[in-house]
């Protein structure tokens, strides 16, 4: 299901004395976060002043928030972009769960997880029996995020409770 907003990181810690929060972003990469020109925290709206890369991380100054000791009471938050300033076509795993699978026009079941593995995504599975089928093109047919759909093509070894 689409959501209205998009959980991309968590306040991990303050950077400096000015208010800058570094952030652990959970996009693929911390790139993605220097692209909005808003956050949403704790369900309030900040406008972004700045947002850079530090290593795995960014560092995150936004409006209203300008010393040390206001960035520390941010701390342990969630940074949520807005659904509609993200790019057309992105889609986020929180917006997979419970999504209705189908193989061959069969249901096969709902996804319950989506687990980050290094060469890719996999998406869990469970209907009568559990897959464990990887997010690329060969195995992803077509995700319908309007009907909560995804076509996918199967192959020997994704059904994880053969026997």
């Amino acid at each position: 299901m689409k959501l209205e907003f998009l959980e991309a990181g968590e306040i991990v810690s303050t950077h400096g004395v000015r208010g800058e929060m570094k952030v652990l972003p959970w996009a693929d990469g911390p790139d993605f976060l220097c692209e909005f020109d808003r956050v949403r925290i704790a369900g309030k709206d900040y406008p972004v002043e700045s947002c850079r890369v530090q290593k795995t991380c960014n560092l995150l100054k936004i409006e209203g928030v300008d010393t040390m000791e206001a960035a520390q009471a941010m701390r342990g938050k969630t940074v949520e972009i807005y659904r509609c300033d993200a790019p057309e076509g992105l889609i986020f795993a929180a917006e997979l769960m419970g999504m209705t699978v189908l193989c061959e026009g069969e249901e096969i079941g709902k996804i319950t997880d989506v687990l980050d593995y290094p060469g890719n995504k996999v998406y869990v599975v469970k209907g009568q029996k559990e897959y464990m089928i990887p997010a690329v093109k060969a195995f992803i047919l077509d995700t319908d995020m309007e009907k909560e759909i995804m076509q996918v093509r199967l192959i020997e070894g994704m059904e994880t409770d053969a026997h």
